[in-house]
């Protein structure tokens, strides 16, 4: 499955050191969320239509998923951290930094408490705000969510990472303009960001609005090439529009950058099918079912070809 964007937990600038904690686990708190697809943020994908393919770009689940380090990595770097919140107990950094690390390693709970506990002696910390938000959208709690991403903008109107979570939020719930608003807006304070300019492709791509999709995902590539997911979505859009030798470019592109994409390969298997190179349609599609069982386009593709 492939995340819809790259966008990190936010550690926080507020007042506080983290000298104490390992560098590892000053590292892991402040990489990117997002390794495997989301969207940014914590994301939620929506359903692409390409003819029969109507997966989600984050895959079935429509939550983008986390990818584990290794456990004892983690566990250390979580250990370390606690030993800072020991030592500054009322320091909202060391809070939301924990969380975030808790909410890398799929530990929600955990990482909404530390978020809780961060806005409690903060309740202006809008990075604690959004991050909070993110995880309870994991947890499925999306209307707490939107709540929550609602008092991070308001407590920092340019904090453009809340736009793109609310933006997100918005477009699974169908709710486009006010999607397309946020992002806007977010562009607007921060124009070089990949991230926003992709989900606002990926809400152009849900409308059938092809070419403008295609622009934003050109833009995206521009300003970050070495993530797969503006690669598949345009490559998804150019199918749509029969621009297929492009697809097919942009689809091996992705795969080039994450190949254990199923839906990039069951993308490529659709471009050769519709090329009429059955046997090379056969093989994508096959890949694409041996790394997702449940990939829908690529089940269908393989019985109209065998």
């Amino acid at each position: 499955m492939l995340m819809e964007q790259e966008i990190g937990m936010a550690v926080g600038s507020q007042q506080g050191s983290f000298a104490n904690a390992s560098p590892a686990a000053r590292a892991w708190a402040r990489a990117p969320l997002w390794i495997t697809t989301a969207a940014a943020a914590l994301m939620v994908s929506g359903c692409i239509n390409i003819g029969s393919l109507t997966r989600g770009v984050t895959g079935s689940s429509g939550i983008a998923e986390v990818q584990n380090d290794n456990p004892e990595v983690s566990a250390a770097n979580i250990a370390s951290l606690t030993e800072v919140v020991a030592k500054s107990p009322n320091n909202p950094v060391a809070y939301n930094t924990r969380g975030s690390v808790y909410a890398r390693t799929g530990q929600y709970k955990e990482a909404i408490a530390d978020f809780s506990q961060a806005i409690a002696l903060n309740p202006n910390f809008a990075e604690a705000y959004s991050n909070r938000a993110l995880a309870l959208r994991q947890t499925n709690r999306n209307d707490q969510a939107m709540t929550d991403f609602n008092n991070a903008i308001a407590a920092n109107p340019n904090y453009d990472p809340a736009y793109l979570g609310r933006a997100n939020l918005y477009r699974s719930l169908n709710r486009f303009d006010e999607a397309l608003a946020d992002l806007n807006y977010a562009i607007r304070l921060k124009p070089e960001s990949a991230q926003l300019v992709h989900a606002r492709g990926l809400i152009y791509q849900r409308q059938g609005q092809w070419q403008a999709a295609i622009n934003d995902f050109d833009a995206a590539i521009d300003r970050n090439p070495f993530v797969a997911a503006p690669y598949l979505a345009r490559g998804q859009c150019l199918t749509q529009v029969n621009k297929l030798q492009l697809a097919l470019e942009d689809f091996n592109a992705a795969l080039n950058l994450n190949n254990r994409n199923a839906d990039a390969w069951a993308g490529l298997g659709l471009v050769h099918e519709r090329m009429g190179n059955k046997p090379k349609a056969v093989e994508a599609y096959q890949t694409a079912i041996g790394i997702d069982g449940n990939q829908s386009v690529a089940r269908a593709g393989l019985t109209r070809v065998k």
